[in-house]
């Protein structure tokens, strides 16, 4: 054991060798005997003044709130900020107890199931109603086509610039050809073609022969009144003139595969003339009332010129079309549209008085 002679204060770790309260250096020394009327020696008391105050702990006091009010006593700096607190603390409570917010009382639910029962009523309620107009419009259209088929207004007159309206009484594209006469001849001695006068133009038989005058700027076109001038698989010839010589501008000539749109509008071919100084042909085909140049206008020899009969002639076999002037061949084309069949039909434009005649089909 160790002793420091100055404060007496003893050490029993060896290997000390300075006093740790007045830094004297220690001596071994071997404990006194236990004298009970030893006076006992006390250290003087230690000058503190230079030495920091003891630190002291201070807890913040917690809030007590009853079950139903509010905090018996004001907030600390850290209790909770809003919402209630869980259950309810004790006067007496622990000062650093932790407190927490119960979770937000969820309001229950809406039910969702209305709203599925409306939205099915409404889906409901309009596939009903689209029934209904379906239905109306079916029935409608039934109508419409009962009185297309009881019609018998076969003439047609339209504005070159202008969609062109159909013949109402030409057959559907898909009759059997199979009844069809094997040769049919219309010499327009006899009136079947339709006749009258518009502010489209006018259309009469005269001395055997049928004629089309156009008004200005305008073409005029007819199909023929009956399924026995069907043009499918046929070699359809006709006769065309110009009474005074003069040449439309739009031109003049024979029509095959003359059929009615769905939507009542003109679709067809036509081989087209220009008699004039620079005799000229065309091939146009019309399609839902548009009328397209298949072939552009071309010079031809095989014209004649001015007034003169020109034999207009188209063989048809299946989807190809080939044209003929005064028996001279001129082009062919495949039928782009897919026409097949259809009615012979007659074609003018402009103030220009035309005659047809001798109207043969042979198959």
């Amino acid at each position: 054991m160790k002793r420091c002679p100055s404060c007496n204060r003893t050490y029993t770790d060896r290997s000390l060798n300075f006093c740790l309260e007045d830094g004297t250096p220690l001596v071994n020394d071997a404990p006194p005997a236990s004298d009970p009327n030893a006076t006992v020696r006390y250290p003087s008391a230690r000058d503190t003044s230079d030495e920091p105050p003891p630190t002291e702990i201070y807890r913040a006091e917690t809030p007590v709130r009853n079950q139903a009010g509010p905090a018996s006593q004001p907030r600390g700096p850290y209790q909770a900020n809003a919402g209630s607190l869980g259950g309810g603390a004790r006067p007496d409570a622990v000062a650093h107890q932790q407190w927490s917010p119960l979770p937000q009382t969820q309001q229950p639910k809406k039910s969702n199931a209305i709203w599925w029962i409306l939205g099915v009523l409404v889906a409901v309620a309009v596939i009903g109603i689209g029934l209904v107009i379906m239905i109306i419009a079916v029935a409608s259209m039934s109508n419409s086509n009962n009185n297309t088929t009881n019609s018998n207004d076969n003439v047609r007159v339209v504005n070159r610039n202008t969609n062109a309206n159909v013949n109402t009484n030409v057959s559907n594209r898909n009759s059997n050809s199979s009844n069809l006469p094997s040769s049919f001849v219309d010499d327009f001695s006899q009136q079947k073609w339709g006749t009258g006068s518009s502010k489209f133009g006018d259309i009469s038989y005269e001395d055997g022969e049928y004629h089309m005058r156009s008004k200005d700027k305008t073409y005029l076109v007819m199909y023929a009144p009956s399924d026995d001038y069907n043009t499918e698989n046929a070699t359809v010839t006709v006769k065309a003139r110009s009474v005074d010589g003069t040449v439309p501008s739009a031109g003049f000539g024979l029509m095959v595969h003359c059929e009615q749109s769905k939507a009542k509008q003109l679709e067809d071919y036509a081989l087209l003339i220009y008699p004039g100084t620079e005799p000229a042909y065309e091939i146009i085909m019309h399609k839902a009332g548009n009328q397209t140049s298949l072939v552009s206008r071309t010079k031809s020899n095989a014209i004649l010129t001015g007034s003169s009969p020109n034999q207009l002639e188209i063989r048809i076999k299946g989807t190809d079309l080939s044209f003929y002037v005064n028996g001279q061949f001129l082009t062919h084309l495949t039928d782009p549209e897919n026409y097949k069949r259809g009615r012979v039909g007659l074609y003018t434009s402009d103030a220009t008085d035309v005659a047809f005649d001798d109207l043969e089909i042979h198959r």
